[in-house]
């Protein structure tokens, strides 16, 4: 196929050499009516852009193929089958892949280090989830995916299992055995969907680790925007094999998305498939050696260490290693991710990607340069130096693996739509949870609906929360309270 094209671009371009009248959607008619003080913050291209995908980038009959014709070069860029565009994230594109794949009351094996958006797929779809343990590096606290071995006993135990879902890479840049696991579900006929919200740039680039597509996955799910050139909520889902029909996932992405698209985004997903196919190996390329050298630099920073192969692969951890989430333990300056970020922000407006109790992660992408890797060399310098005023008396009590681990006692679904109450954090221990708690990011919730809480788990969330951890989803935001099942209800 030829890459130099760009479907969408060039339909957009040719939408405005013909300055067509809308009389349709969006009220601001390309910007002659939006407020000038919102144009001067934004600029007129971007409302000039923003115009209907149907009746306006293409006919109301979509007869000039412009999304589908995108599709199909996004498909043959990363060798997919079928490719389908979505501009509500993947937080939508992996539900649809979920309820492609098992209805409600069906079983689906999922590892527990999923994303929020996993988890509100479940809620949706009353999919009853057979939750897959990560492996878990107790002496750094992180979690690693789930190896191809616990997908086998999952099965063993859960024959009626519908499929299996990893998310690889992680956030931190560990990434499971996609082949192995993929040998698994494929040898009892059953499709595995791979989150691969962080791996946008895996399929452009022979040094990188293997991409889902590549290792045997039957759907993946992308995002463009986290680190490939594409706006914010741009989101791809890719497709291959029988095991899934095309007509089904389709149908379940418009089942979830929009009737707006947003024809921004749809160009800067076009836009930027022609960037990696046409120049994606050596940007990336170059990338890739500059992220190294920034490693290097930053690791001769006393007090800093940065996360590596040797941390992050091996038995017991992942298979591979992405090293563009540039993840700086700060265990040797004694000061928590959350005080770090703000302080790299507040004094060097230099923003980290994620924060725990001992890390920060730093992201890097094809986009950077000397002059954004030296700004943030300069910041962390600094933070080293004013790590003493920085040191907090509040400690994150971090649990061990199992007392992470909680008992799912019903289906999420149930517990979030049962009856509830909010009953004092004191009293929480032994009852079901009706609500998520999840520290953000990176977005993996410590609490699911159904779970039955322990007093460690709520110990780390509370401690956290008074270290500076992010906790956006529960009811109180506070967690002197928590939302729990009514005693008597919601059992499965």
């Amino acid at each position: 196929m030829d890459h130099t094209q760009a479907p969408v671009l060039e339909a957009l371009a040719r939408y405005h050499e013909r300055e067509a009248l809308p009389f349709t959607p969006p009220g601001h008619k390309q910007g002659r009516g939006a407020d000038p003080e919102v144009v001067k913050v934004l600029g007129d291209e971007v409302f000039r852009a923003d115009l209907l995908a149907f009746g306006g980038l293409d006919d109301r009959l979509g007869s000039g193929r412009v999304l589908e014709r995108a599709e199909e070069l996004m498909a043959d860029a990363v060798r997919a089958e079928h490719t389908f565009f979505s501009t509500c994230g993947s937080s939508l594109s992996v539900k649809a892949a979920m309820l492609a794949v098992a209805g409600p009351h069906e079983t689906l094996l999922v590892g527990r280090d999923a994303h929020k958006s996993v988890v509100s797929g479940l809620i949706i779809s009353g999919v009853r989830p057979v939750w897959v343990d990560p492996e878990w590096d107790g002496a750094r606290h992180i979690a690693h995916p789930p190896p191809a071995a616990s997908f086998e006993r999952a099965f063993d135990e859960h024959p009626e299992a519908r499929g299996a879902l990893v998310t690889s890479p992680t956030p931190y840049g560990s990434c499971a055995d996609l082949a192995g696991i993929a040998e698994v579900c494929h040898r009892r006929g059953r499709p595995l969907i791979v989150d691969e919200a962080w791996g946008a740039h895996l399929p452009f680039c022979s040094q990188l680790p293997s991409w889902a597509m590549d290792a045997g996955a039957d759907v993946c799910v992308t995002s463009i925007h986290k680190m490939g050139s594409g706006l914010e909520q741009g989101s791809v889902f890719h497709l291959q094999g029988d095991l899934i029909e095309p007509a089904v996932l389709k149908s379940r992405a418009d089942l979830l998305g929009t009737t707006s698209p947003s024809v921004l985004l749809y160009a800067g997903m076009d836009g930027w498939r022609r960037q990696m196919t046409l120049h994606g190996e050596k940007l990336l390329g170059a990338a890739l050696r500059r992220a190294h050298a920034v490693r290097d630099e930053i690791a001769a920073v006393d007090g800093l260490h940065v996360d590596g192969p040797a941390d992050y692969v091996g038995p017991g951890l992942g298979s591979d290693f992405d090293p563009f989430p540039v993840v700086i333990d700060l265990t040797g300056l004694g000061v928590s991710g959350y005080r770090a970020a703000d302080w790299l922000r507040d004094q060097h407006d230099v923003n980290a990607h994620l924060a725990d109790h001992r890390r920060i992660s730093t992201q890097l992408t094809h986009a950077d340069g000397p002059s954004t890797t030296g700004a943030l060399l300069t910041a962390l310098r600094g933070l080293a130096h004013h790590a003493e005023d920085l040191r907090s008396a509040t400690e994150v009590a971090v649990p061990t693996p199992d007392e992470l681990r909680m008992e799912q006692s019903c289906l999420p679904r149930d517990a979030y739509f049962g009856a509830v109450e909010d009953v004092p954090v004191a009293r929480a221990s032994g009852r079901v949870a009706a609500e998520m708690i999840t520290p953000y990011p990176p977005g993996i919730p410590a609490v699911l609906p159904g779970e039955v809480l322990k007093p460690p788990v709520l110990d780390y969330l509370r401690s956290g929360l008074k270290a500076g951890m992010n906790l956006p989803d529960p009811a109180d935001p506070g967690l002197d309270t928590v939302r729990v099942l009514v005693e008597g209800t919601g059992a499965d």
